[in-house]
């Protein structure tokens, strides 16, 4: 049965919002959450960026049966992965079993501030691909040495294991990357419906089989509000950022720089590709295009803080009806 997730973006609410979007999305019907991990919005006029893994401890507390995850975390820069690897046991525990690790190679927009500079590509998946190994072996509650060509490690043990071992989702895109972390994963994270990332994922030898034991866990974009207008001057407004694909947004490294990279994307373009609007039926069939591909899990964005309490409030329990009756 697919899975429908709920996304509490920091980039565009509060820290007390969020647990309240939380709660409110629990009580709706979602089976999952998940949290982006940034340290700027990516663009000005949404205006939050609160620490993740302050308000998911909240959201733990807060909620009782949905399923929690970061979505995804950068454990190379911002953060050294041993420090990763204690918040999410810790997490784990709070949780009470309902947490899975999201990682990916990161964006230049949060993981710069830091002065370590921004990487290219082939590096950052390096880093990454030592960052999971440290992070698999500080899991097993042993004490860790560690000498990589990016990360030391110097006797370290996580002294506060959860019962349940955290799960770890990977961001994965091309044929390398599947490759590469799929051994190394227990779940593939994708933000495209694309078919080939499972099919190439479940021909890796060694992977868990999406299907099977492994999720793929995929996100879209929706601006649902009962005015078509209304949806469509938010989600430019709000969403416009997403216009330049994840290979450039990478790589820029402040909101003024989405700003100026999307000057020229128009409200029609950002309606073209996600929909807008109150048709609960057009939401169904984009969202749709992830289970044709495979995707076990899709976690919807609701673009906007203003207006969520009413998409929760009036539209999420109709949709998630729609959803999944349309759903395999």
């Amino acid at each position: 049965m697919t899975r429908f997730g709920y996304t509490l973006m920091t980039e565009q609410s509060g820290p007390r919002q969020l647990v309240d979007y939380a709660v409110a999305a629990e009580r709706v019907g979602f089976d999952f959450e998940v949290m982006s991990d940034h340290f700027s919005p990516w663009l000005t006029e949404q205006g939050h960026a609160p620490y993740a893994w302050t308000t998911l401890g909240a959201v733990a507390h807060a909620t009782e049966r949905v399923g929690l995850m970061t979505y995804v975390t950068c454990p190379t820069l911002r953060y050294h992965p041993a420090v990763v690897a204690q918040k999410a046991a810790t997490l784990q525990i709070l949780a009470e079993g309902r947490f899975t690790l999201g990682l990916g190679s990161g964006e230049n927009l949060n993981e710069h501030v830091v002065g370590e500079g921004w990487p290219a590509i082939a590096e950052r998946q390096d880093m990454l691909f030592e960052a999971v190994e440290i992070i698999r072996e500080l899991f097993t509650g042993d004490l860790v040495d560690y000498r990589g060509d990016f990360f030391q490690v110097d006797s370290a043990r996580i002294w506060d294991l959860p019962d349940d071992r955290v799960e770890i989702g990977l961001a994965v895109a091309g044929d390398r990357g599947i490759e590469t972390f799929a051994p190394l994963g227990d779940h593939l994270v994708g933000v495209e419906p694309k078919a080939e990332l499972i099919e190439s994922w479940n021909a890796v030898a060694d992977a868990p089989r999406i299907g099977g034991d492994a999720r793929a866990i995929g996100q879209i974009p929706i601006c649902w509000d009962p005015d078509e207008d209304t949806a469509v001057q938010r989600a430019h407004e709000q969403f416009r950022w997403f216009a330049g694909g994840w290979k450039v947004n990478a790589d820029l490294p402040t909101p003024a720089g989405f700003s100026g990279a999307t000057q020229f994307v128009r409200p029609e373009d950002v309606a073209d590709a996600m929909p807008c609007g109150p048709d609960l039926d057009a939401i169904v069939e984009a969202v749709s295009e992830y289970w044709e591909a495979g995707f076990t899990d899709v976690a919807l964005v609701q673009v906007g803080d203003e207006g969520q309490d009413r998409f929760l409030a009036e539209a999420a329990g109709p949709l998630l009806e729609k959803l999944r009756a349309a759903a395999p």
